[in-house]
């Protein structure tokens, strides 16, 4: 049986590469995105925003104890406060879609609950301030406030349909699983433990603060200036504290489990990355499908429009911010503000290649619920405010 499987894949193989259209320009150009925005986001995203994150997952998975999760965000927590926690992240974070994926694998995996580790992975790349504050100065206050508002919401009904939808695997879960509920005994102090963390997140947070518009004097471009003396000052911090209060073993540990969140997560991010240039091309430029098509789905407020725009937006990668412009050149050119809204609830929480990794994580059948959870009210979001914003 294994050898038949073996000679399909050849023959497959060999009839994929005997008709590839390469003499077709729309082909080859989608090729030539695919490798861009692979290239672009290799350049823009790992270094900064992914390794970063790499390590804050590594130190949850090693510094962070079982209990101090599962107080906050385990099953048996209050509801109230890890919904809270989880549903406002993405206002300290600021991290896109992929960015996230490495700190929702952590928690999840110390022994967070399903429904507050989904409002976190929803609220980090969703609820961005910065995002929020540009959505409004450029495409109006109306969608400004419907995208805070609306991100807030989804994440916290997001989580809590995905806690009740799936409450008895993750009460077996919890039953069988390895986590510690009692009080452990930490070897370094509370204070020690946060500070350590805070400046991990703070080199994460301005090391990527993206750059303000011309001629904007407000605090984001004030701190934009300073923002590697900043990132500078905490990434050094982390080292200093990571020399004195840290043993080499906890050192050695905590770097294998950084590098254990790379193998599982990168491959999946940079495959899905090149499927998604392939297919829609970077911001300006066309893929495989043409943007013409997308423009003329999105018209207007209708059923249709909303959740084509929807899943599109859930498929096709945004890195933060990115989202605002994009959305200037489609409402432009017809793009209804319904379907802007979908876009904009589904779109930066949502992402092929974080999909696939996200599936990793949780298995198949909770990310196709997630996805659609997310897919689904974007939609009927989009139509309510495109009825209201008339």
């Amino acid at each position: 049986m294994k050898d038949w499987k073996k000679i399909i894949y050849i023959i497959a193989g060999f009839l994929a590469c005997f008709y590839l259209p390469v003499e077709n320009i729309r082909f080859t150009n989608a090729v030539f995105e695919a490798l861009a925005l692979v290239k672009w986001y290799a350049r823009e995203h790992v270094l900064l925003c992914l390794v970063p994150a790499f390590f804050i997952a590594g130190a949850i998975s090693v510094f962070v104890s079982q209990a101090s999760v599962m107080k906050y965000f385990g099953a048996k927590a209050n509801k109230i406060l890890s919904y809270s926690v989880a549903s406002v992240s993405g206002a300290i974070l600021a991290v896109c879609s992929c960015t996230v994926l490495p700190l929702f694998s952590g928690i999840y995996k110390r022994g967070a609950g399903l429904g507050p580790a989904i409002a976190f992975l929803y609220s980090g790349p969703a609820i961005n301030v910065l995002a929020i504050i540009l959505t409004a100065r450029i495409l109006g206050w109306q969608l400004g406030l419907a995208r805070a508002v609306g991100a807030v919401v989804f994440s916290i009904v997001i989580g809590l349909m995905m806690h009740f939808i799936f409450l008895k695997e993750e009460r077996e879960r919890h039953a069988n699983g390895d986590f510690i509920a009692g009080e452990v005994k930490e070897t370094r102090s509370l204070g020690k433990t946060i500070l350590y963390f805070a400046s991990m997140v703070a080199f994460l947070v301005f090391a990527n603060w993206g750059k303000p518009l011309e001629g904007d004097h407000s605090v984001w471009s004030f701190i934009y200036q300073y923002k590697w003396w900043i990132a500078g000052f905490s990434l050094v911090s982390v080292i200093v504290m990571l020399m004195k209060w840290f043993k080499k073993d906890e050192r050695k540990e905590w770097t294998l489990a950084s590098w254990g969140f790379a193998l599982q997560i990168l491959p999946l991010l940079l495959g899905g990355v090149l499927i998604s240039g392939f297919l829609l091309g970077r911001v300006g430029h066309e893929g495989i499908i043409p943007s013409r098509w997308v423009e003329a789905l999105v018209g207007g407020n209708s059923l249709g429009a909303n959740f084509f725009a929807a899943v599109v937006a859930a498929f096709m990668y945004f890195a933060t911010l990115t989202e605002v412009p994009i959305l200037q050149g489609l409402i432009g050119s017809g793009m209804g503000k319904g379907p802007a809204l979908a876009l904009l609830l589904a779109g930066p929480a949502l992402s092929l290649p974080s999909t696939l990794v996200i599936r990793g994580v949780i298995g198949t059948k909770k990310t196709i619920i997630y996805v659609t959870l997310v897919v689904v009210m974007a939609t009927i979001s989009g139509m309510i405010f495109g009825f209201i914003a008339k």
